[in-house]
């Protein structure tokens, strides 16, 4: 397990760069972690090195964002918070999970059941003003 500690939001690029490169044959990302860690903030920086061509938001209301990239596959960004796994299932996940396109999931936590197993699971916390990211 990587353990990555950071003090400045510039320094998640790097962080980004080590997670997609050590994973880089997976593409289901569950990122758990607390309100106001930074997982939206750390999904934006993987998505910009992913080549999203969008502004990348979160998705909190509409439960899911799609973004477009530069080599033209989708990216999707999950925001769980305000959702249940009914919900999630409903929206039809299996399409989403199971094809070879980029997921980010943000409060993945509350899905755990319905997470591939190969995803990779990132958990973010804060100590001592620091982010503390694990992957």
């Amino acid at each position: 397990m990587d353990i990555c500690r950071c003090k400045q939001e510039s320094e998640l690029f790097h962080i980004g760069e080590k997670l997609l490169k050590k994973h880089k044959d997976k593409n289901i990302f569950a990122v758990i972690g607390p309100m106001g860690v930074g997982k939206t903030t750390f999904i934006k920086k993987l998505c910009g090195l992913l080549g999203a061509k969008d502004l990348i938001t979160s998705p909190t209301f509409s439960i899911i964002n799609e973004y477009e990239t530069d080599n033209g596959s989708p990216l999707y960004h999950f925001d769980l918070y305000r959702a249940n796994v009914d919900e999630v299932f409903d929206l039809g996940y299996e399409e989403y999970f199971f094809n070879e396109n980029y997921c980010f999931i943000e409060w993945a936590d509350k899905i755990r059941q319905l997470l591939p197993e190969d995803a990779v699971i990132v958990e973010m916390k804060e100590e001592n003003g620091e982010r503390v990211i694990s992957f």
